[in-house]
């Protein structure tokens, strides 16, 4: 690894010579960008506004513009006359416990390795007293034409060095939370904690960059003058974004994938913890199954109170209608017996008429 910065550590009177490499690297596909009608290459040129003349690097400075849009010119002498104690040391301040660096003011990581035999004492001495101590210490240095803020901690068998921005470089976080009382359930946190338990620890070495792999594949694709591949990974990520959905159920289907994803006879934690879980919530469920079953019991009552006072009234309500039935039925053999009285009074009346009428009528004489 090349290295981009010499300088020495600082640590009370003990100076550590050093050489300062890149911990990280890039691995972003990069592009040109090029003329599309013929392929050529698209350059930018540094050119003065002034006289429209392309400008030479070594006839390229500094300036500073002020708030009144005058522009002040800054040369390398004047950079190199400021007074900058940490223009090649890493001048430790102090130690701290880890904790108390918040991961979001660490910037830029390095690695310092040992610069020549005379320094590996001094360096392994730093390492240990570090490791020992389990803290890591702050550090200032002036790297990249700035002066920096720096945490030094251990990485494996090496001192790592982090860049870190000052205080004042870290913007308020207020207007970036939700405002007001958003309310969460605790049946919601209870689901969250099983999804973070059942998806388990995290194997660093099975992540990947997809995006860059199937990128990489588009462009030999098309190298090699074949069809790109399938849209399906768009339609996939298309599909899979930009849905409001119901918290609760979108938690309990991520619980059973993360579940039916593991393989069979894994240990994992959650199991533990639900079975702790439901032994705690045992007692809550005995009682709402004592309040459920005075519930049934109640309406068991109503419901055998309402068959009693159902059949009270069917048999009110039959014996009235026997009643109703019996005096329909009198009703006509007492209509029946009058009519057939009537009946004989008429032809006794007329039988006593038709008599009378014989025997009135005169004798015809010989």
């Amino acid at each position: 690894m090349r290295s981009i910065w010499k300088g020495t550590i600082s640590f009370g009177l003990v100076s550590i010579p050093i050489k300062v490499v890149a911990a990280t690297e890039n691995h972003s596909v990069s592009f040109h960008q090029v003329h599309t009608a013929d392929g050529g290459r698209i350059r930018y040129r540094k050119v003065c506004e002034l006289d429209e003349e392309e400008v030479p690097r070594e006839e390229i400075g500094r300036g500073f513009e002020t708030e009144e849009g005058r522009t002040v010119l800054l040369t390398d002498d004047d950079m190199a006359a400021l007074p900058l104690p940490t223009a090649k040391t890493v001048e430790i301040l102090g130690f701290v416990p880890a904790e108390e660096i918040d991961p979001l003011q660490l910037d830029r990581s390095y690695y310092l390795a040992a610069d020549g035999k005379r320094a590996d004492k001094p360096y392994v001495l730093l390492r240990e007293a570090l490791r020992r101590s389990g803290k890591v210490a702050v550090a200032k240095l002036a790297l990249r034409a700035r002066e920096s803020l720096g945490m030094l901690r251990v990485y494996e068998d090496a001192l790592a060095l982090h860049t870190m921005l000052w205080p004042d470089e870290i913007r308020s976080v207020s207007g970036v939370a939700p405002e007001g009382d958003v309310a969460v359930r605790d049946a919601e946190l209870d689901l969250a904690d099983t999804l973070m338990e059942t998806l388990g620890e995290l194997d660093w070495s099975e992540l990947r960059d997809e995006y860059r792999e199937a990128l990489e594949e588009l462009v030999r694709a098309k190298a090699e003058g074949a069809e790109p591949p399938p849209e399906e990974l768009r339609r996939r990520t298309e599909e899979g974004g930009g849905k409001l959905v119901d918290l609760m159920s979108v938690l309990e289907r991520s619980v059973q994938e993360a579940r039916s994803g593991r393989q069979e006879g894994e240990a994992t934690v959650h199991e533990l913890s639900d079975r702790r879980t439901d032994a705690a919530q045992r007692p809550a469920k005995k009682t709402a199954d004592k309040k459920t079953a005075a519930k049934k019991t109640a309406s068991a009552s109503k419901r055998t109170a309402a068959r009693t006072g159902t059949k009270s009234a069917e048999k009110s309500t039959g014996k009235t209608a026997a009643k109703k039935a019996g005096s329909k039925a009198a009703a006509p053999r007492k209509s029946a017996a009058k009519k057939t009285s009537a009946q004989e009074t008429t032809a006794k009346t007329s039988a006593k008429k038709t008599a009378a009428k014989k025997t009135a009528r005169p004798r015809k004489t010989a």
